[in-house]
């Protein structure tokens, strides 16, 4: 399954340093980042698909329940700042495909997550 083959690595500060957390085992839909105590810390990341580098989306969400603001990060990528989402991430969901648009809003619009990944909740 695609979403085993995902990995993401988080920072709370820009360039890659920082507190980080670790997802290493495929995809997951985290409702609150208050769980990790790292919610509205997010400042940089590394996303990747070990097997299809391509077939990776990350959705971040300004507020908790994947709600507000989002931006969205397909494909496999470093991001070492931010900019104007930098301490904005209060939830998220990693996947090993690209997530549509409408897939997006749906998500949005529900509060649930696409099915088969790990659900952390606070």
């Amino acid at each position: 399954m695609a979403n085993s083959d995902v990995r993401l690595a988080l920072w709370s500060d820009t360039n890659f340093s920082g507190r980080r957390i670790l997802f290493r085992r495929g995809g997951v839909a985290v409702r609150d980042l208050g769980a990790f105590r790292f919610n509205n810390a997010l400042s940089s990341f590394r996303l990747r698909n070990v097997v299809q580098s391509n077939q990776v989306t990350l959705v971040l969400f300004s507020r908790i329940n994947f709600q507000g603001s989002f931006r969205v990060f397909r494909g496999s990528q470093n991001v070492a700042n931010l900019g104007n989402f930098d301490n904005v991430t209060s939830s998220f969901i990693l996947v090993g495909r690209n997530l549509t648009n409408s897939e997006i809003s749906q998500i949005q619009s529900t509060g649930r997550p696409p099915q088969d990944i790990l659900i952390v909740r606070q």
